[in-house]
């Protein structure tokens, strides 16, 4: 007897349909099990999400990250709108022209030249960041470096910083005194220890100088966020799933694996410190505004960004602190120092200056004698205004 067409297409599809409703409860099944939580809640200020900022002194919280392919403009207009003293601000922006001015130029000019150009910008630069945050500081450089040793050896030029000078006063602004006893003991670095210490160049270095251990971690996602019921705040980030190991964990100390995530396939982790957080309908108290204040700064000097069209931040690592070659400054006083050297190679001794740069470090320094600059104005605008600055080009 034949098959009803008919009735063994409609059983196929009847069945067809349980199967696929049994599928789909496995699906939810699943998804439910494997489904992330969802992120701690951020702290927030007027609604407004607060995010590590470039800016260590006075960050501007609030403001949205400007898209520019360059500050000079926007600072000019930001010292031109200020109303408050008009003097230092009409002062603060000569310097910031003469600064832009030696930007300018250093673009035309060839690597052996560079540096000299290069360091009168930076000079320029923290004189207008300093003369508008009516910082005192004592006009000359602040700064000397010379050659200890005939060899051609980055090991072997000598930074350092005087007690009084644009570059001492940079450091009284970031709250890092200069360490000195007495005039004939100044502090004193090597260049090849600067330039390890500086994050915009640290692969570079690390392809220089294999021997070194990697000193910066590369983290995402670098936020504030707090916990309602026990009315603290803390800082957490999310490592790349090659980093999110116990290797990693060792070399951060002050930082813990967050357990109110899953951190399977990467690690969120946190500060161990805390600050109190109580703000109803995200207005915090003023309590909580000073001890989040409190917090940043104490905190902000260990992670380093690079000038980038990306997000780019990183935490320097503290486990080695016996390490010689650790350098506790902020990278402006870094660059700042080790241009001036080579400013001074430039000007006075280029023929050294080109030995080096035929040399071994050949490389890691025409990486920092190009990009420092860009990455060193970035940070002063940032300084100046407590904005946040990205290239254009992309959304956010």
């Amino acid at each position: 007897m034949a098959t009803d067409p008919i009735k063994s297409a409609k059983k196929s599809i009847s069945s067809n349909r349980k199967r696929i409703e049994r599928l789909e409860q496995e699906l939810k099944g699943i998804k439910s099990k494997i489904k992330t939580k969802p992120l701690r809640t951020s702290i927030k200020i007027s609604n407004k999400e607060i995010f590590m900022r470039k800016a260590l002194i006075e960050p501007n919280f609030t403001s949205k990250t400007v898209l520019t392919d360059s500050t000079w403009q926007y600072v000019e207009m930001y010292f031109k709108r200020k109303q408050s003293d008009k003097k230092i601000y009409n002062d603060a922006l000569n310097y910031w022209n003469q600064s832009k001015n030696f930007f300018i130029a250093t673009e035309h000019l060839d690597i052996l030249s560079k540096p000299l150009t290069t360091y009168y910008c930076f000079l320029n630069a923290i004189k207008a960041l300093l003369t508008c945050k009516s910082v005192t500081f004592d006009t000359k450089h602040g700064v000397s470096g010379k050659s200890i040793n005939s060899q051609i050896n980055i090991l072997n030029e000598m930074v350092f910083i005087h007690p009084r000078g644009v570059l001492a006063g940079l450091c009284s602004y970031l709250g890092e005194h200069v360490k000195t006893t007495t005039l004939q003991q100044k502090e004193a670095f090597t260049l090849k220890d600067i330039l390890y210490n500086l994050e915009f160049i640290h692969r570079a270095y690390s392809m220089t100088y294999t021997n070194q251990p990697e000193l910066y971690i590369p983290i995402e996602e670098p936020r504030f966020v707090y916990e309602k019921s026990l009315k603290k705040g803390w800082f957490e980030a999310r490592l790349e799933p090659e980093y999110s190991n116990k290797t990693t964990m060792s070399k951060l100390p002050s930082f813990e694996i967050d357990p109110y995530y899953d951190n399977n396939d990467y690690y969120v982790i946190r500060l161990k410190k805390r600050f109190s957080w109580d703000a109803y309908r995200n207005q915090p108290n003023a309590i909580s505004r000073a001890s989040f204040k409190s917090y940043y700064k104490k905190n902000r000097n260990r992670f380093r960004y690079i000038y980038s069209a990306n997000n780019l931040w990183y935490i320097k690592r503290s486990d080695l602190i016996n390490n010689s070659c650790i350098i506790d400054r902020n990278p402006l006083i870094l660059m700042f120092g080790a241009m001036h050297r080579l400013s001074e190679m430039s000007r006075y001794d280029p023929n050294t200056l080109d030995k080096h740069l035929s040399g071994k470090a050949g490389w890691l320094l025409s990486e920092f004698i190009t990009k420092s600059i860009y990455q060193f104005i970035d940070m002063v605008s940032s300084e100046i205004t407590g904005d946040d600055f990205r290239v254009t080009g992309f959304r956010t």
